[in-house]
């Protein structure tokens, strides 16, 4: 049995990502992604990485956004780089059928987000790598609740089902799953990002 689980899959890639952006908005362009990170890892060994801080002209970050992720302009200004050699770079993994997808409320933001960030380059919404998403909010919702995944149900539909499920006293934010796991939570400040890989 334990064949089938993928932690026992050595071949299997992961990418890791992760937007931080101008506020919640999921579909205006003015929501601009300001910053993408990703991982690629296979084995417990990374094969790529990258954190890049996205140039666009009359960036604004709410105050509420700024505060949470630590932005300023000053540094933002001193980092910025081409937001289409990031997609770039990142699209060859979301868009590879072998690599599986995986990141904290994906489904309910970061999907979003990456086509908007194709939409400010003149390029259509394609979402067609979402099969392939893991979301670790929903994995965290479903262990916390005893939500198993039903056998006829594709993984997808099963984690959209646990996207918006609520329960009093559930915590599953990315800090609590650290927490309940006893993890270290490296947050990088933003003046220590720069657009670079590995």
């Amino acid at each position: 049995m334990k064949e089938t689980l993928l932690r026992f899959n050595k071949k299997q890639k992961y990418v890791f990502f992760d937007y931080e952006t101008c506020n919640l908005n999921l579909a205006s362009t003015r929501n601009k992604p300001w910053q993408l990170a990703f991982i690629v890892i296979q084995n417990n060994k990374i094969l790529d990485k990258a954190d890049y801080i996205l140039a666009w002209d009359d960036l604004q970050v709410s105050p509420d956004a700024a505060r949470i992720t630590g932005f300023s302009m000053p540094k933002y200004n001193k980092k910025k780089s081409c937001p289409v050699a990031a997609l770039d770079h990142f699209e060859k993994y979301l868009y590879d059928k072998e690599v599986l997808k995986v990141g904290h409320n994906l489904l309910g933001f970061d999907v979003y987000i990456h086509n908007i960030h194709r939409k400010l380059l003149g390029k259509s919404a394609d979402y067609s790598y979402i099969n392939g998403v893991i979301d670790t909010l929903c994995l965290a919702k479903s262990i916390k609740k005893g939500i198993k995944s039903p056998k006829d149900s594709d993984r997808l539909s099963w984690q959209y089902r646990l996207l918006t499920h609520k329960a009093k006293g559930l915590k599953a934010s990315l800090q609590q799953c650290c927490k309940d796991y006893e993890l270290s939570l490296l947050l990088k400040p933003p003046d220590a990002a720069a657009a670079s890989t590995a």
